[in-house]
């Protein structure tokens, strides 16, 4: 691909949701958060749209499911089957039906099964809908933070390579459109890793989606947004690209909770190319975030710029053998189920003996027993997880 634009893309308004989301004991109970999400769709298309059109429009992660499953370190299995939904499906047709309302792009994070990929698992999704409400972009987050248990591509490489290759697009794919510029899509922990967004950039991405974090990295630091929004502008300023981020809203930890936590602490935002904050809300509960997205703009800065479009400027050769040494083994849940949180937190352990080995980093003078995982209660097995879902029925819907 020439990397030639066919038409210009006008200037446009995107907005980036903060929804208050109910934990979920079984798919069902998603049905409550769709309508929460919906209500903030029309919401912000109605207050927004005067200024602009609104033609992208931002879920935050976990906006419809929650994170019950990484609370309660639920059986990965057990979770693909009984929480997490298909795409497409019943959840994403509601979502595809204000796509087409509004003549907008919706871009969104759900936990999902793919089939096609692996039986029996779930992967963090990303995935775009179209303003024809087609889906037209689904990617799998690829790092996780230590209590998300979520599949990733690394952990079935060999099956991933197999059906989408080895390249940075079967790994970082980027939408390709014509009124709303190219779109990029990471989740969370993904963005603790520079090269990730890099990833994404140098596959064309002009418009990055990298929704929620949580306290203490949102809180850190003096300024509003802690080091996520500072991991943001780092990433908009070194990649020149929009970064549309949207935070969770407060949690009910569970579906008989009597009172939600703000899990995340608010302080979604939208940093433009140059790293420059367009838009923040410090609040998390049932707020939107804005900014006006000039994909012209950034094509005309990355194209005449000569001192501030870093990409141009590579040395792509002196880092190649930084990465030829794995850190993190990959394939682990290829033939086996995905492990709970304690046997998990050994891997990252051995990870950490991997660099201490290498001499990336150096031993203290003493060692002392590190983070742990502790059960709220009894963590689940099979049988408690079905005890669990009696305590916690799903809401009536009718």
């Amino acid at each position: 691909m020439s990397g030639r634009a066919q038409e210009q893309v006008a200037p446009y308004m995107a907005v980036g949701l903060s929804t208050v989301v109910h934990g979920i004991g079984s798919r069902r109970d998603i049905e409550r958060n769709l309508q929460i999400v919906e209500d903030a769709i029309h919401a912000a298309v109605s207050i927004i749209g005067i200024n602009m059109p609104v033609r992208l429009i931002a879920l935050a992660e976990g906006a419809l499911t929650g994170f019950t499953d990484e609370i309660f370190d639920i059986p990965h299995v057990t979770a693909a089957r009984d929480l997490f939904i298909d795409i497409p499906g019943p959840e994403t047709s509601r979502l595809a039906a204000l796509a087409r309302q509004y003549d907008t792009y919706i871009v969104a994070q759900c936990k999902a099964r793919w089939p096609e990929v692996i039986d029996k698992r779930f992967f963090n999704t990303l995935f775009v809908i179209s303003p024809q409400g087609e889906i037209v972009h689904k990617a799998a987050k690829n790092h996780l933070w230590c209590r998300e248990r979520s599949c990733v591509p690394h952990d079935v490489y060999d099956r991933w390579v197999e059906l989408f290759g080895d390249g940075i697009d079967a790994f970082y794919p980027v939408l390709r459109t014509s009124d709303i510029g190219n779109i990029g899509t990471i989740c969370c922990s993904d963005g603790e890793y520079p090269e990730a967004v890099r990833a994404l950039a140098f596959n064309g991405a002009e418009v990055v989606y990298r929704p929620s974090e949580a306290v203490p990295m949102t809180q850190t630091g003096l300024e509003p947004g802690g080091t996520w929004l500072l991991q943001n502008r780092a990433h908009a300023h070194f990649n020149n690209v929009y970064m549309i981020c949207p935070n969770v809203g407060p949690v009910y930890v569970h579906p008989k909770i009597e009172h939600p936590y703000d899990i995340a602490g608010g302080n979604s935002h939208i940093v433009d190319y140059q790293g420059s904050v367009l838009g923040h809300t410090a609040s998390g509960s049932n707020t939107f975030v804005a900014g006006i997205v000039d994909i012209e703009a950034l094509r005309q800065f990355r194209t005449m710029n000569l001192n501030s479009n870093w990409m141009k400027d590579l040395r792509t050769e002196i880092f190649r053998r930084m990465y030829e040494e794995p850190v993190h083994p990959k394939n682990l849940w290829l033939d086996d189920e995905p492990l709970r949180h304690a046997d998990v937190d050994e891997i990252y352990r051995a990870n950490i003996g991997r660099l201490l080995a290498r001499g990336s980093f150096t031993a203290p003078a003493q060692t002392f027993p590190g983070a742990r995982y502790i059960a709220p209660g009894e963590s689940p097995d099979e049988d408690s997880w079905e005890h669990m879902r009696e305590l916690w029925p799903a809401p009536d819907t009718e």
